[in-house]
């Protein structure tokens, strides 16, 4: 049966590059997911848990956001950052989540620091919610 080789790679350097049945990719209109013979795409990311199926058996991957390229049975994701979930330290992103809802408090709308901080807010949301993708 064909294979999926599957990539992850970040800015600093490459977190994995494995073979699957199957990836769930949070793509930026929602999960998507890829088996051998999908057609050729590109996609952006949102941040959100990136899942490896093989052999029945799940694994999770956090991915910060950034772009997936299918195509050939090949799966290259570009995240801006990437972790595996049983590496995420729950109690920290919890943390830097009450910090910038504190600090969107002051800002209006159109202060430029408000993108940031409501973006650091979805993020780790998302890395909460993937925590939870360590079964």
């Amino acid at each position: 049966m064909a294979k999926l080789t599957v990539e992850i790679v970040t800015p600093e350097k490459r977190i994995l590059s494995v073979q699957a049945d199957e990836a769930v990719v949070p793509g930026g209109k929602g999960l998507f997911g890829v088996r051998p013979g999908h057609t050729p795409f590109l996609s952006l990311m949102e941040p959100g848990a990136l899942t490896l199926v093989e052999a029945g058996k799940r694994d999770a991957y956090f991915v910060a956001g950034g772009f997936v390229e299918v195509a050939n049975d090949k799966v290259l994701v570009l995240a801006d950052a990437a972790e595996h979930v049983s590496g995420i330290d729950v109690d920290g992103a919890r943390k830097r989540m009450a910090e910038a809802q504190e600090r969107l408090k002051g800002l209006s709308s159109e202060d430029a620091r408000y993108e940031l901080e409501q973006a650091t807010v979805r993020r780790e949301a998302a890395r909460i919610g993937a925590a939870g993708a360590r079964g």
